[in-house]
């Protein structure tokens, strides 16, 4: 590239300045829009030692947009040992969205056990209370009481998604301890459905409709709210139909049921009963 192309790439990219494998790697990935070819020149920079973090990082980022996940797990577990100890935690981010790309549980719910023990013992972070992320493009500050609940979430979602919606539950109302948000709270909600515990999940969804949790507002809440509540409707019956002495839908109920509507079905004079009164008393009166 000129050197005022190399000045503007450097610049909108933030990649450093120079001209070795990394920058070219970055280079072929946003410049030249060819993935695979940047994904030979990550591997150039990986064993050429040139800004190790990054190029592992971005090459399994790459890897994954082109459907090579296994590979790019395989890649980070055996050349992160070359990368930084403030590197780690994000190779951990990256291999979470790889395992869950792949649909290894397993491996989601021991990596992320692993991070709230290094939680617990003070690690994330690198020790400080409070990081600088990057959320759609714009810096954010994270807590370390956002991050557990966000930790705590997402193994919760590994739970379910195992069918083991006991732990589930535990875990995502440890998390609302924490951190509540309308998003664990639609979710602990689906534990409660799972295990037939309706009252207690329309309780929280209903909570959730009201307002009374952070991102309550959002149309993708909305929405689900609505479906949840839709899928209590079909396993629970409505209230007032609920704890009627003798009440049993058997066979014979059912078809008396339909036998019912059926009479309503039927074609009818588009007059009214009391219409059909009066024209008779007029007919009456005319003779």
């Amino acid at each position: 590239m000129d050197k005022k192309e190399e000045e503007q790439f450097h610049v909108f990219y933030k990649v450093p300045s120079g001209d070795g494998p990394y920058v070219r790697a970055k280079h072929a990935q946003l410049i030249m829009k060819d993935p695979e070819g940047s994904i030979i020149w990550f591997w150039k920079a990986i064993n050429e030692r040139d800004r190790v973090d990054s190029a592992l990082k971005d090459m399994a980022v790459v890897m994954k947009q082109l459907d090579r996940s296994e590979e790019a797990i395989e890649a980070i577990k055996s050349f992160r040992y070359l990368c930084s100890k403030q590197a780690q935690e994000s190779l951990d981010n990256v291999l979470l969205d790889l395992f869950k790309k792949c649909g290894k549980v397993e491996e989601q719910i021991v990596l992320l056990k692993q991070k709230l023990r290094q939680i617990y013992e003070g690690k994330l972070f690198n020790g400080r209370p409070i990081k600088i992320a990057r959320s759609h493009g714009k810096k954010i500050q994270v807590t370390i009481t956002q991050e557990t609940a966000r930790v705590l979430g997402n193994l919760g979602w590994a739970y379910m998604q195992k069918g083991n919606f006991m732990a589930a539950e535990v875990v995502y109302k440890k998390a609302q301890m924490i951190y509540s948000d309308s998003n664990k709270a639609c979710n602990l909600a689906q534990c409660l459905i799972k295990q037939a515990r309706y009252d207690e999940a329309r309780y929280i969804l209903e909570d959730v409709w009201r307002g009374k949790y952070l991102g309550s507002d959002d149309t993708k809440t909305k929405n689900r709210v609505e479906e949840l509540l839709l899928e209590l409707d079909s396993k629970q019956p409505p209230p007032f139909l609920q704890n009627i002495p003798g009440l049993d839908l058997d066979d014979d109920f059912v078809n008396g049921l339909d036998h019912l509507i059926n009479e309503w079905a039927r074609p009818k004079s588009r007059r009214l009963p009391i219409f059909e009164e009066i024209s008779t008393f007029r007919d009456q009166l005319a003779c």
